[in-house]
Formats: structure tokens, sequence, C-alpha cells
């Protein structure tokens, strides 16, 4: 099967929420999200997975709409940051030189929210692989967050440092082949030829 991994596009900022921040696409997301699910539209796509997470759901949503899919909720696809009151986009975070910028440059971005890295990979693999097994054959879109892309692919590369290893663009596109065998195969990572000559943010940040 073919695992197609998929970033949210860009949330809005929420700070000092009264409870998880868990933000809304804002206007410059929904776009990516369109032009996202136009660039799939001649694809083969089976079934749509999201985050609980409403930046991956609405994310998603379009891609699912344009395939006469619904999206289907995993839990094990949230974020390691579901939890936090507050959520600034990284690119805003460099920006203005806050304080969680410098989490970001030491990869320590898991463990200033609470979370044991190595925990949140092995609970993130243990999630895409259940995704796997229920969909032998399949072209499954699974909308996601960073983390978690991350996640999986350090894994399945043998990489030691399971924090991340690359910057996963705003509804950038990771495919995995899934062989029924095990064995698991990157075939392309952060592609975002649908938001080239659209003037939509493509780049580090």
């Amino acid at each position: 099967m073919e695992l197609v991994l998929i970033r949210h596009a860009q949330p809005r900022r929420v700070v000092d929420a009264d409870g998880p921040a868990d933000p809304e696409l804002s206007e410059l997301g929904h776009d990516q999200a369109r032009l996202l699910a136009a660039y799939l539209l001649d694809e083969r796509i089976d079934v749509v997975i999201a985050s609980p997470l409403r930046r991956a759901r609405q994310t998603a949503e379009p891609v699912a709409q344009a395939h006469g899919l619904t999206v289907d909720v995993h839990d094990g696809l949230a974020e390691y940051d579901k939890e936090s009151g507050e959520y600034i986009p990284v690119e805003q975070l460099r920006a203005e030189g806050l304080p969680g910028w410098q989490d970001v440059l030491t990869g320590n971005v898991h463990r200033a929210a609470g979370v044991d890295p190595h925990e949140f990979r092995r609970e993130v693999v243990a999630a895409v692989e259940e995704i796997v097994e229920a969909h032998p054959g399949q072209n499954v879109a699974a909308v996601c967050h960073g983390g978690v892309i991350n996640a999986y692919l350090t894994q399945i590369l043998h990489l030691d440092d399971p924090s991340g290893f690359f910057y996963p663009n705003y509804t950038s596109i990771h495919r995995v082949a899934a062989a029924r065998g095990g064995a698991r195969t990157v075939l392309s990572l952060n592609e975002t030829a649908h938001l080239r000559s659209t003037g939509l943010r493509v780049g580090h940040f």
C-alpha cells in the first residue's frame, strides 16, 4: 500500500487558551488546503485519515471531498503538543524571537511540551502501522503534523534522534510504500509543487 503523509496547512495563532489551543486554519491555510486537494485530485486515494486536531481535519476535508470520501479520525496521529494552551506557528516564533524558537533550534520541542520524544515516536509508529495493517493494497492519505511525520520517518530510516531531521512545509506530501512483508520505503519527501508559483510560502520557516 502507499501511505501519503501530509502535514496540515497553516493554522491561526492561539495564546492563553482555556484548555488545549487546537487552532483552526488561517485564511492562508484554507488556501493551501484547497491547492493541496486540487493537486491530489487525479491521484487514486482510497482512504483519508486525519489527526483529531482541527488544523489537520480542516486540511483533510477538501481532499476527502474531492475524492467523494469522508475523513476518518485517528487519535494516534495527534501532535506532541496537543495539550498545550498555545500554538504559535514556527515562522512567527522565529520572526519575533520568542523563547519557543530556541527549543526549535536545540531540538527540545518535545521535552518543552512535557513529552518524551522516544515514547512519542513509539506511539506514532504504533498508530501508523495500525493504519497500514488496516488498509492493504490501498492508497491512504493521512493528514497529520510535522512531529508525527518526523517520528515515523526517523523510525523507518533508522535515525537515532526522534525529534526530527527536517522541516515539513505546510501541506507538504511525504510518500511511503508499505509492503505486506514489513518493508517500508520512502518514496518522496516534502512535495510542495501545488504551492509553487502561487505566492504562498514554500521553504524552511
